[in-house]
């Protein structure tokens, strides 16, 4: 798997990166959650901010429409207040207009001019409110339709039986704002242009019988002006609507003069809402006016008033983690290259390079480790001065002294004078005996600074060559070792012990075919010699406590020539040399030695 293989490659047996991995995930984690949380809360204080301006603005919107439905109020109410304009409103509407005038003049010349004048006082109203589009007067007696467009006053017939402005004025719902009705649009010749209708009804002051209504249109573009101070700020759609779903008001100019087709869905939401879709709903119902104003944003929008902190705090996020993660792995990785540097001084040390010291200078925990490294190494010297040269030295002078007991040359002289008696006496056999052991004696004697594998083959020919003459016809050898391999350096005595054990405990001295063969290999880092026989072998039970004692010299005894040789290997090469052997009983036994595989010139690395 490649997360194996990445594993395996950067992280095992790497403890720094593994610090750096989980410290820079720890880092990422933790400032991705304060990230979002951040992120979080500020969003939702952008978007509680952003909603407070749309309801800010459709209050704005909310007053706009209330001052004008309350201006026209205001003129109903006027004319009840004030009992000689009430007087003449009411006749005004219930009769024709040249009886109107003719009935204000006899009225002015009787109360001496005070008398007020409904068609003057509306005039004024026009000219007072420059957002008024037109000012209607709708007498249900006469079916006349008395019009005010700026300072113009028409009188316009509504007869029934040739228009549809009655029944326009009394079949609609009882709503106060709605949308001008096309049919009194088209007669009083109002251009296509947003506008909404205030209606009034207007009742005798007398008898309380309604007797027409006061119906104005008001400019719907003027409610803009509601909104200057956040039209830079508010977002999505701002619409007003009227008690019958007719959009009256549209910021996006979608849907003025029609019915919205999402009228009855927002009747069931609340004043604050979101849809299915993500559309974020504010909403204001007037009651008494009978219009509801909404402001739709859409999810997208909303989400456009955050982008700039969500980027931002992206852009700061990466920074904090790039310099979280750098910084921590330049002082993670410089503690890394120190202790790399201790690591290499111990492989020195570990090779026998007692003289190398850790160059460090701090005194951090690091340091403090280096200063115990080099303070060991001096004592260890000390120490090896001290005691060990003392013991190498001390054995040098007794074997100095062993051998100053014994001169090996009275024995080669000795053994030349009987080998030369044998040879003269006619026994040759006996004659080349001896001189095999005296070569084999003095090549055991003899101290040599380099003890090489032709060395200690030539010792095994020679012990091996005495009893093939001892036996004659009934035991052979073979030495099988390249040329290239024979300068190699093999400890002294490291083959003679197996070959001896082979002569004392598996040659068959009723058989003529014993058999011993020396096979000298090389595998690369080790050497490789393998003694094979064909013998008695070794029963099984034997066989398991011999490699047992390789396993556990201290517990158990035996087998000391075998023994002697894995414990040496070991003690100076390391774990990975030594005797391994197989036997199986009556075929023979197979001993295999393995040895460092270094020339003269690698002793020194021993």
């Amino acid at each position: 798997m490649l997360f194996t293989k990445i594993y395996r490659k950067y992280f095992k047996n790497k403890l720094f990166m593994k610090m750096i991995f989980f410290f820079s995930m720890i880092t990422i984690v933790t400032i991705i959650i304060f990230s979002y949380l951040m992120f979080t809360t500020m969003s939702q204080a952008t978007v509680q901010r952003q909603l407070d301006i749309q309801k800010s603005a459709i209050q704005s919107v909310g007053n706009y429409i209330d001052n004008k439905y309350e201006s026209v109020q205001t003129m109903a109410r006027d004319i009840y207040r004030d009992s000689d304009l009430a007087s003449n409103t009411s006749y005004f509407l219930e009769h024709p207009y040249e009886e109107y005038v003719k009935y204000r003049l006899d009225r002015f010349y009787s109360d001496s001019g005070t008398t007020s004048d409904p068609v003057q006082v509306f005039r004024n109203r026009v000219e007072d409110d420059s957002d008024i589009t037109s000012l209607m007067l709708y007498s249900a007696a006469q079916q006349y339709l008395y019009v005010y467009n700026n300072t113009q006053f028409k009188i316009i017939s509504t007869n029934a039986a040739r228009s549809f402005v009655p029944d326009a004025m009394y079949s609609e719902e009882a709503s106060n704002i709605s949308i001008p009705n096309i049919w009194i649009r088209e007669s009083i010749d109002l251009p296509e242009s947003p506008m909404f209708s205030v209606r009034v009804p207007i009742n005798n002051n007398v008898s309380l019988r309604n007797i027409g209504q006061l119906l104005v249109y008001f400019n719907s573009n003027k409610i803009w002006g509601s909104l200057d101070n956040y039209k830079d700020k508010f977002k999505g759609t701002i619409l007003v609507l009227s008690s019958t779903g007719d959009v009256i008001f549209d910021s996006s100019g979608i849907y003025y003069g029609n019915k919205y087709p999402y009228a009855e869905q927002i009747n069931t939401v609340y004043d604050n809402d979101v849809t299915k879709e993500g559309m974020s709903i504010t909403k204001l119902t007037d009651i008494q006016g009978g219009y509801t104003v909404l402001s739709l944003v859409p999810k997208n929008e909303l989400a456009a008033s955050y982008r700039g902190i969500r980027n931002t705090i992206l852009m700061i996020s990466s920074i904090c983690i790039l310099f979280a993660i750098l910084i921590s792995s330049l002082f993670i990785n410089n503690f890394a290259k120190r202790t790399h540097s201790i690591i290499q001084f111990t492989r020195k040390v570990k090779n026998g390079d007692l003289n190398a010291r850790v160059t460090e200078i701090r005194e951090d925990e690091l340091g403090q480790i280096s200063k115990s490294f080099n303070e060991m190494l001096e004592e260890l010297n000390l120490y090896i001065d001290r005691v060990y040269k003392a013991e190498i030295k001390q054995k040098h002078t007794e074997i100095a002294a062993l051998e100053a007991r014994v001169n090996p040359h009275f024995l080669y002289n000795t053994l030349e004078v009987i080998r030369m008696r044998a040879i003269s006496q006619g026994a040759s056999d006996v004659g080349e005996m001896i001189y095999s052991l005296s070569v084999l004696f003095k090549s055991y004697v003899q101290q040599k600074p380099r003890y090489t594998l032709k060395d200690e083959l030539e010792a095994c020919r020679m012990y091996l060559e005495l009893f093939r003459i001892r036996y004659k016809d009934k035991f052979t050898y073979q030495i099988l070792c390249d040329k290239k391999l024979e300068n190699k350096i093999v400890l002294k005595m490291s083959l003679q012990p197996i070959i001896e054990n082979y002569i004392l405990h598996g040659m068959r001295t009723d058989w003529t075919d014993n058999q011993i063969r020396i096979t000298v290999t090389d595998e690369n880092e080790y050497l490789c010699v393998e003694v094979r026989d064909n013998g008695q072998g070794i029963h099984p039970e034997r066989l398991a406590q011999i490699k047992e004692g390789l396993l556990h010299p201290d517990i158990y005894s035996g087998s000391f020539g075998i023994r002697s040789i894995h414990e040496r290997l070991k003690l100076l090469y390391g774990r990975m040399y030594g005797v391994d052997i197989e036997s199986e009983l009556g075929k023979g036994t197979v001993v295999t030695i393995w040895f460092p595989n270094q020339g003269e010139g690698d002793l020194n690395n021993v």
